[in-house]
């Protein structure tokens, strides 16, 4: 059996789009799944656009996203060089074997191919029937995912541009044949293409490889693809807003792809054995930036403890907290509370931040809040005695003794909770209270609540 070979050719222009990210993902699984090999071959071609800077944010997406290339740039492989840029050698060659076949042709400057029947004039009589045969002949594409697909490819087209520039439909035959492609797995907007290529690859008498159109990602509302200008397009907006990289991929691999059951978190590990051409949708799937904050939570929920901490120490630290005078297991007891209620890491330290320091703002709509109801100024009253008359604040010693003041004064405990998270926090949410409040402890709690009930 033919070793698989897949690959992945973005143009390097400055942005890794979620639909470029979702291509390289498809074919990097079908590499392992089959066992074959996937290969990055950069289309660096437009001078202006592809710089050095611009090929390093495609490149650290993808390692950011976990898709290790077998063969390409920083890795090599017999078939390189990987970049357009330095094959114009093999595309001389490749285009010779086309002029020696007779199948182009100058016309307005640039080099045109010349279908097959297209050798003959209209005015031809002896070959009339055989020119109507070729041009009414559809080329059919027998795709892994579309299913048969037939197109007629009726009119010659440009390969070679008048500025010696040898065009897209070209240069992808020719590198695809060079580097042994088997499998061309690409965005369903390549699927018009696909008669021009299949007939360049039979003029070549290569073997045509199995072509696989995955459907188009939709932006979130309304009709249209998604394109780098919607909100969510771009990968290295989630690495800077510190999503989980494997709940990013995760989620880009259910864009058009169901394993069947609607399991959704998965380990790529399971992903990989999972996947094959029978299980990408045919219809286009809609991006949707809740879904994947949503799955991004649960990454998070499952990290070990050690894990979170890795992950959260450094966006701490960016935010100005003095890790290193802050006692480690007070740490560990803050980053346990929050662990199971963050939803995602770009908002951790808004979540947290009250834990590390004593001075902040009170939210301005809370503070409105809580006024409207039982002056906040009797409540704090009412259970400030607690606070000051005990010294180690458990969960279940306040819940005690706060339940049997909420009682005396025909309360509900919840009553008192908006008003003492407001003091102690300046916000009116966050993780439990009662376990916040333990954590916090006796020397934290207590003034914070003393300051807040004078400025009251």
């Amino acid at each position: 059996m033919t070793e698989v070979r897949v690959r992945f050719a973005p143009s390097p222009t400055g942005f890794f789009h979620i639909g470029s990210a979702r291509t390289a993902l498809f074919n990097w699984l079908y590499a392992k799944h089959t066992g074959g090999k996937f290969v990055l071959r950069i289309e660096d071609t437009d001078k202006e656009r592809n710089t050095e800077e611009a090929l390093q944010v495609l490149l650290e997406g993808m390692r950011w996203l976990g898709l290790d290339w077998d063969e390409g740039p920083e890795v090599g492989g017999k078939f390189g060089p990987y970049f357009q840029s330095e094959r114009q050698a093999i595309y001389d060659a490749y285009l010779k074997i086309l002029k020696d076949k007779d199948r182009v042709y100058e016309k307005d400057g640039a080099l045109w191919f010349r279908l097959e029947g297209e050798r003959y004039t209209e005015y031809d009589e002896f070959h009339k029937a055989e020119i109507e045969k070729v041009k009414n002949t559809p080329v059919v594409i027998e795709d892994a995912i579309r299913g048969r697909v037939e197109r007629t490819e009726e009119r010659d087209f440009v390969i070679v541009r008048s500025n010696g520039e040898p065009v897209f439909h070209f240069v992808n035959v020719v590198d695809d044949i060079a580097m042994g492609i088997t499998h061309v797995i690409r965005g369903e907007d390549h699927l018009s293409n696909t008669s021009k290529h299949v007939e360049l690859f039979k003029a070549f008498d290569a073997k045509v490889p199995v072509f696989a159109h995955i459907p188009l990602i939709l932006k979130q509302s309304g009709p249209g693809k998604m394109s780098k200008r919607d909100k969510g397009a771009l990968i290295e907006e989630y690495e800077q807003r510190s999503f989980m990289a494997d709940a990013v991929r995760n989620y880009i691999c259910l864009l058009g792809w169901n394993p069947k059951d609607d399991q959704e978190k998965m380990p790529i590990e399971m992903i990989i054995e999972r996947f094959d051409f029978p299980g990408v949708n045919k219809g286009n799937a809609r991006f949707d930036e809740t879904k994947l904050s949503a799955l991004n939570a649960e990454y998070i929920r499952d990290l070990t403890s050690e894990d979170f901490a890795n992950y959260a120490s450094p966006i701490l630290a960016s935010n100005g907290v003095d890790l290193a005078s802050i006692d480690s297991s007070y740490l560990d007891k803050v980053f346990g509370l929050c662990q199971a209620k963050i939803k995602s890491l770009e908002t951790l330290y808004e979540y947290v931040f009250y834990f590390f320091q004593d001075t902040y703002e009170f939210d301005a709509k809370g503070m409105q809040r809580i006024q409207k109801g039982v002056d906040p100024k009797l409540l704090l009253r009412e259970v400030m005695p607690i606070f000051e008359h005990t010294e180690e604040y458990s969960k279940e010693e306040l819940e005690t003794e706060m339940q049997a003041v909420a009682e005396a004064n025909e309360r509900k405990i919840f009553a008192y909770f908006p008003v003492i998270r407001m003091a102690t926090s300046g916000l009116t949410g966050g993780p439990d209270l009662l376990p916040m409040l333990s954590i916090m402890g006796r020397e934290r709690v207590l003034p914070r609540l003393q300051s807040f009930f004078e400025k009251l």
